[in-house]
């Protein structure tokens, strides 16, 4: 008799079988002849413009953190308007839970304003685009035929 844990281990190594099975087949049965005009870079039907293997550029990060940083600004800033807008709570007070609550979220703009301040003067927002290099690729197939090609359609 085999146990709950064991059937679902059976299922688990059978997945990787599968898997490593179906692997191996096809790397047995697909066809292997590489030459240049395979093994160049695809980028949307167009030629290439630099190296596939080029160095990604690091102002992508700070930008795509910087979203991330104000898109969960905007994530507590909703429910924080709702909860703290809640104006039975603030009548009870005396209006104190409202001023608190309005110090308390200008503190929390304050230092995200500092942290997009400080990433402006350290100049990670400006952007620098880079020279392209243009590949020095010979095709054996003349540019004539890729021309007749691209009139017929």
């Amino acid at each position: 008799m085999i146990s709950e844990f064991g059937e679902v281990l059976l299922m688990i190594i059978g997945g990787l079988l599968f898997l490593l099975i179906t692997m191996l087949v096809a790397k047995l049965i697909r066809p292997k002849n590489p030459n240049i005009e395979k093994l160049s870079t695809y980028e949307c039907g167009e030629e290439p413009t630099g190296d596939a293997w080029g160095q990604f550029n690091v102002r992508f990060y700070i930008i795509a953190l910087v979203f991330v940083l104000f898109d969960v600004e905007l994530v507590f800033i909703f429910p924080w308007a709702t909860v703290f807008g809640n104006k039975a709570v603030i009548a009870e007070t005396n209006g104190l839970w409202g001023w608190l609550s309005l110090v308390e979220m200008f503190i929390f703009i304050g230092i995200l304003v500092l942290g997009l301040a400080y990433v402006w003067v350290k100049g990670y927002l400006n952007w620098v685009k880079p020279e392209p290099k243009i590949p020095e690729f010979k095709s054996p197939v003349p540019r004539n035929l890729y021309n007749k090609i691209n009139e017929r359609y």
